[in-house]
């Protein structure tokens, strides 16, 4: 890779998602300038084989000086509090297993990967990376992430607020929204009926958040049928998958001072 246009920090961009773990390494201007590498995540998949996992992904890329890991789950100061998919047996809607559970409570992952790979990590919520990735930095700015379920996160003034897991709120009758949104509903539903109920979920959260701007990312994003994108008004901007990687060199710079995102390096 080529540094001469963007001299500073090259930094592997890790996104891991519930079926997939996809990374690239990226300038310091965010330019991706290698094609991103995906391989399936593993099931049963500990905290050791998690962070084998991006070192065998890291092997096969060019070098880099610092690493952006984007996950699941609650993460705060790198440390995982909980984790939804990891747990499980196979995978997503999987049996989940007591002793997953446990290994990942309280896991410091970005210390692990840190000491693994051998240059300073950032772990945050995936959706967190997403957003470093799109959000402008002005205003507050919310970020919904449509995929296996689904990942918010927060920014105000560009500056990332405390995690909260609005996945796992009950939207109606009990039911989650990762539930509701996720992509075995997609699947059932057909993408008509399950735009129809993204619209609802994000007039639902208006009152609770008044954003000025919200991001709809994620590998569903682009299935929400344009009259339902038109309907939810010009404050909703569906952005590409993609940031969950490119975002990985402005998270170090979007992170809240001494807040859930801080890192080393």
């Amino acid at each position: 890779m080529s540094t001469t246009s963007h001299p500073g920090p090259r930094t592997l961009a890790v996104d891991c998602g519930g079926g997939g773990i996809k990374a690239s390494v990226l300038d310091a201007a965010g330019t991706m300038h290698v094609p991103p590498v995906r391989v399936p995540t593993p099931y049963p998949l500990p905290p050791e084989r998690l962070v084998a996992t991006v070192v065998d992904l890291a092997r096969g890329l060019p070098d880099a000086d610092r690493a952006t890991v984007g996950m699941p789950g609650m993460i705060r100061h790198g440390v995982v509090i909980a984790t939804p998919h990891y747990v499980t047996r196979s995978g997503p809607r999987s049996r989940v297993e007591p002793e997953l559970v446990a290994a990942w409570a309280g896991r410091d992952v970005e210390a692990a990967l840190a000491e693994a790979l051998g240059y300073p990590v950032l772990v945050l919520n995936d959706a967190e990376v997403h957003g470093a990735g799109v959000v402008s930095g002005s205003g507050l700015e919310l970020v919904l992430t449509l995929g296996t379920g689904l990942g918010s996160a927060l920014y105000d003034g560009g500056t990332l607020a405390p995690h909260l897991e609005l996945s796992h709120a009950p939207v109606r009758w009990g039911v989650t929204y990762d539930a509701y949104l996720g992509e075995h509903e997609r699947r059932r539903l057909g993408d008509g009926a399950w735009s129809r109920r993204v619209r609802r979920a994000v007039e639902g959260l208006r009152p609770v958040v008044l954003w000025d701007r919200l991001y709809l990312g994620g590998g569903n994003a682009r299935r929400i049928r344009p009259a339902v994108l038109e309907a939810l008004g010009d404050d909703v901007v569906v952005v590409p998958n993609s940031a969950g990687i490119v975002g990985g060199v402005r998270a170090w710079s979007l992170r809240s001072p001494g807040g859930a995102g801080d890192a080393p390096g």
